[in-house]
């Protein structure tokens, strides 16, 4: 599938790691290191514009290894980039851990996935069929 997209940082284009790889890394795109405290919050520009297909959109996630070591993940994970939006990519991080984390330029923030969708449409019913879990939720199949 090939995506339109402009590159204003300075950073090479995101691109998969391995063959079989789902997401691509973001990096940082920043004028100079920013600093995220305890619990605080930042949007955090990539430099990236895209043009997606209708019918797909694209998803920031968190890097497992950043959350694991560091306690920085997407506050909205995973936050959703739909097909007509035009504006630059932008990454929520939170810092969840007990100590000042330091964003560099380049740093890899977050990874992207490109996914398929599809688009429903409502049939508005009186009941539903019934299944043997019922209204159960949160818990309710015992897997916890």
């Amino acid at each position: 599938m090939q995506i339109k997209i402009i590159n204003k940082s300075n950073h090479e284009l995101p691109h998969y790691e391995t063959i079989a790889s789902a997401g691509m890394d973001l990096r940082a795109n920043l004028s100079e290191p920013r600093v995220l405290k305890p619990l605080e919050r930042s949007i955090v520009g990539t430099g990236l514009f895209i043009e997606l297909p209708v019918g797909t959109e694209a998803q920031v996630r968190p890097r497992s290894g950043l959350a694991a070591k560091k306690g920085i993940t997407v506050l909205n994970a995973p936050g959703t980039i739909d097909a007509d939006y035009r504006g630059e990519i932008g990454v929520i991080l939170v810092n969840l851990s007990s100590e000042d984390f330091i964003i560099n330029n380049g740093e890899r923030i977050a990874q992207l996935v490109i996914a398929k969708h599809e688009r429903a449409e409502w049939d508005e019913v009186e009941a539903l069929s019934e299944t043997s879990r019922g209204e159960g939720g949160f818990g309710s199949t015992g897997i916890s």
